[in-house]
């Protein structure tokens, strides 16, 4: 099953880093249909043929994400949008 794994370094309160991935999820959500749900700093999300986490750390948001057979085909486009909203929301 193929995988995804981003880690990307910031220097943001956890408060405000939290709330940045809150974007994050918003835009995968609103692209992809992912649902997702908080716990502690990790929030979990879903959709059929993809599941993962975004970690909220003291010093770097780390992602991770299964895809499905289906949506093998899609790896390079979902890890770019994934790439882009953290370089845009943590620089």
């Amino acid at each position: 099953m193929p995988s995804i794994h981003i880690r990307r370094p910031h220097q943001l309160p956890m408060a405000e880093a939290r709330a940045r991935v809150d974007q994050v999820a918003a835009r995968m959500q609103e692209k992809f249909g992912l649902a997702g749900e908080w716990q502690g700093d990790t929030l979990g999300f879903s959709r059929p043929g993809l599941t993962g986490s975004i970690a909220v750390e003291r010093e770097a948001i780390e992602v991770q994400a299964r895809l499905g057979m289906m949506l093998t085909p899609l790896k390079g486009v979902i890890e770019q949008e994934i790439r882009r909203k953290l370089e845009e929301l943590f620089a």
